[in-house]
């Protein structure tokens, strides 16, 4: 069998032959930002960025050949002054040159045809919306600075350069450069090798497969005096066990992210079962081109800023959409105010957790902000000067200033975020955005007009229960649900009597669940999937201050706007529900909640077929129940008897989660 490396120009990433998966893309990186408030423009900044990052260069990956690394690269603003000459040299002439949006391409360098159709398509769609194209620019590389294994899969590098209309606003623009972008990703999707990096009136990325210190020799404009920007944001990948590739290296559109998204399938398949809902006077009938994003063919880091870019062309604030997807702590924290708690219980009915560990940092081309997840397991510094220079970065260090010059210094804690704004110069830190976020909008008085708290009408206290059972029947049913006479013995009595768990003092000796000779519980087949690296397992009593069993229940709302209505749902102040607590969501019909009970329980006759057959029928009786209205689905097992066995519960409420995100229905109940 023939050996390949992950480098090898011959591998070809989630191919059927390696055993590589793009599910499981992760990265643990150095990352930060470098802006002027004053929104001066100057060299400076490209120098302190690519200065920065090469500092940077111990938190990634480098190969045998001394310059191929994981990825490193730079997000800036457009450089006006070097493309505005970069035009004159074209032939080509803009209205003003603040209206110029580029396109960053990677084509397939070894199909030349691929290349140019994608260039023709690329063209052609642009001015089917109503966009001048002013013509390519072939990007000034030199491949010689690569490394050997870098070079072997190096694509074709072009930039498209496009003129605004005059009668569009710059946010139009920009959304329809995305919708451009988009058409051309679903037209091409099986094209290997093809990636647009940015396609933006105020972003631009030069990225590649190399050592930071490669990155400036390879581009040439990373060279040019002409490079004239007031911000910029830099980032060394470190890919932990995954392929590096060119489309991978960070930042991505609007961000870039030091950490891992622990919770990414989870958060793939909500936004996906969300797309169902999206609607927007924005983007009208191209909605549809917003579907699809999270297709897991790309890194966690790639897919978050999928999330952040949607959210922000659809109208949202970058501090705004970043509290929605990556939100602090807020239950526990005394110091929000209760306005400020309002805004995140209202944004928590419809928006779930992207869970760290992250530390990120994003833009929109105007402002640059930085932001920590809940657990705050990833480090962020600033350092401001005198003379407006703000320096963002995973370490202390990166870009030196004189001590003399520094106005002031800090990190951000956990769930934190800064931002500052190039064009206004104003720099908020954390309560200050979290206030002005908050004050937007009544969020209180939504949550309280639209929000059922289970509480108010019902105690979370444990009742006696209403029904005794016969021994024999106890026991029936304690076989039925596999709890064996260790269980009775050893381990429930210290859970009842001492609220602890057992301990045993030798470790669990009994043999993985797939390699026993003995029945098991299907729950003893799963693991948790915990991180690759540094994320310490939690839980939600050692760790209350951040974490939380609270949950609402009922139909979700489209995620792209923003109503009253948004915070309607049935909240628990835990998952875990005591029986009169069932019994009062099933009467909950009187508070817009409609609810139906289905039974998993099936002949036992019908043999181990009959639990497929059980399965499917349990799946297609929820998808009809929702289709009825029903917004809340009770998987019930009560009906389990000496003729009826009982699906697992962790089988059955797993097979009407996925069977319901497949037809895109999940989100209309819980």
């Amino acid at each position: 069998m023939t050996s390949h490396s992950p480098y090898h120009p011959d591998f070809t990433p989630n191919s059927q032959d390696t055993l590589h998966s793009f599910a499981n893309e992760k990265d643990n990186c150095g990352m930060g930002a470098i802006a002027h408030l004053g929104g001066i423009k100057s060299f400076e900044i490209i120098e302190r960025a690519i200065d920065s990052v090469c500092n940077m260069t111990h938190r990634g990956a480098i190969d045998a050949d001394g310059k191929t690394g994981d990825g490193s690269g730079i997000l800036t603003q457009i450089p006006r002054t070097l493309f505005s000459r970069e035009l004159s040299k074209m032939g080509e002439s803009i209205r003003d040159i603040n209206d110029l949006a580029v396109g960053v391409f990677f084509l397939p360098a070894s199909d030349t045809a691929g290349s140019k159709s994608i260039q023709e398509a690329a063209v052609s769609t642009a001015k089917a919306r109503g966009i001048k194209v002013l013509g390519w620019r072939e990007v000034p590389i030199n491949p010689d600075e690569l490394g050997k294994l870098a070079a072997a899969s190096q694509p074709e590098l072009r930039h498209l350069l496009l003129e605004r209309p005059r009668d569009w606003s710059p946010d139009h623009f920009e959304r329809q450069l995305y919708l451009v972008r988009r058409s051309l990703e679903k037209q091409f999707a099986e094209v290997a090798n093809f990636y647009i990096p940015t396609l933006s009136s105020r972003l631009i990325s030069y990225k590649g497969l190399a050592m930071p210190a490669t990155l400036q020799a390879f581009y040439g404009d990373l060279q040019d005096s002409d490079f004239q920007v007031a911000l910029a944001l830099y980032h060394q990948r470190f890919s932990t066990n995954t392929f590096p590739a060119w489309p991978l290296g960070q930042p991505f559109r609007m961000m870039c992210h030091n950490g891992e998204i622990n919770t990414v399938r989870g958060n793939r398949n909500w936004w996906g079962s969300r797309e169902e809902f999206f609607a927007s006077e924005v983007w009208g009938d191209d909605i549809d081109l917003l579907k699809g994003v999270m297709s897991g063919k790309e890194s966690d880091s790639s897919s978050l800023d999928h999330a952040l870019e949607i959210l922000v062309l659809s109208g949202r604030s970058l501090e705004h959409s970043m509290c929605m997807l990556v939100p602090p702590a807020f239950r526990h924290d005394l110091e929000l105010s209760e306005e400020v708690q309002d805004f995140f219980h209202y944004h928590r009915s419809f928006a779930e957790p992207w869970d760290g560990p992250a530390g990120l940092v994003f833009t929109d081309g105007e402002s640059v902000c930085a932001s920590l997840d809940r657990n705050g397991l990833r480090p962020s510094r600033y350092t401001l000067t005198e003379d407006g220079l703000l320096i963002i970065g995973s370490e202390s260090g990166t870009s030196p200033v004189p001590e003399n010059t520094i106005a002031s210094r800090g990190r951000l804690g956990p769930g934190q975020m800064m931002s500052a704004n190039t064009a206004t110069g104003e720099l908020l830190l954390d309560r200050e955005i979290k206030n002005k976020l908050a004050a937007k909008e009544n969020y209180g008085k939504w949550v309280d007009k639209n929000r059922v708290s289970l509480k108010k009408f019902v105690s979370h206290q444990p009742h006696s229960p209403t029904c005794e059972f016969d021994p024999i029947e106890l026991s029936q049913l304690q076989v039925a649900h596999g709890v064996t006479a260790e269980d009775l013995d050893m381990v429930f009595p210290p859970m009842v009597k001492g609220s602890q768990e057992a301990v045993f003092s030798m470790g669990d000796d009994i043999p993985l669940a797939p390699l026993s000779r003995y029945p098991r519980l299907l729950f003893t087949y799963f693991k948790q999937l915990f991180a690759q690296v540094t994320n310490p397992p939690i839980d939600p009593i050692r760790e209350w201050a951040v974490m939380t069993l609270s949950a609402g229940l009922g139909r979700e709302r489209n995620i792209l706007a923003e109503t009253p209505e948004h915070g309607r749902i049935l909240h628990l102040e835990s998952a875990i529900l005591f029986e009169q607590e069932i019994e009062y969501i099933k009467e909950r019909s009187s508070h817009g909640f409609k609810s139906a009970v289905l039974d998993t329980t099936f002949p036992v006759e019908n043999g181990a077929f009959g639990l497929r057959a059980a399965v499917e029928a349990v799946c297609a009786s929820a998808e009809k129940a929702v289709d009825d209205g029903v917004e809340i689905l009770i998987l019930s097992d009560r009906n389990v008897r000496p003729n009826f066995a009982a699906i697992p519960s962790l089988m059955v409420t797993g097979a009407v989660h996925h069977y319901l995100t497949k037809t895109g229905k999940r989100l209309r109940a819980s």
